[in-house]
């Protein structure tokens, strides 16, 4: 999927996730999992949680266009994470070796 970033495109490869996919997110994944992207039916201010996900993932919140509305790094076992405008999707991108130069994108 592409999301931008300000003025640049990021290809990021996800793995759409369905109802019981949404409830489980990244927890008791491996650091080595898939991209996760959820999609919701209308714009809210959802937080998370990351109980019982043992990595830092970057959790990036998007509008309709893909575009990147806030983005943060989220440690284990927060009790939430929330953005404070509304979206649409969000995507769980968990920070491993083959995910850290999205990061970097995010961090420029």
């Amino acid at each position: 999927m592409k999301i931008i970033l300000g003025k640049k495109r990021i290809e990021i490869p996800t793995r759409k996730v369905g109802f019981f996919g949404k409830i489980r997110g990244l927890m008791f994944r491996s650091v080595n999992c898939d991209n996760l992207l959820f999609n919701f039916s209308s714009s809210e201010k959802f937080g998370i949680h990351s109980f019982f996900v043992f990595f830092d993932f970057l959790a990036v919140w998007l509008d309709e266009g893909n575009r990147v509305l806030e983005w943060e790094v989220v440690k284990p076992w927060r009790f939430s994470a929330r953005p404070k405008t509304g979206a649409v999707k969000l995507l769980e991108v968990p920070l491993n070796d083959k995910n850290m130069r999205i990061l970097d994108l995010f961090r420029r």
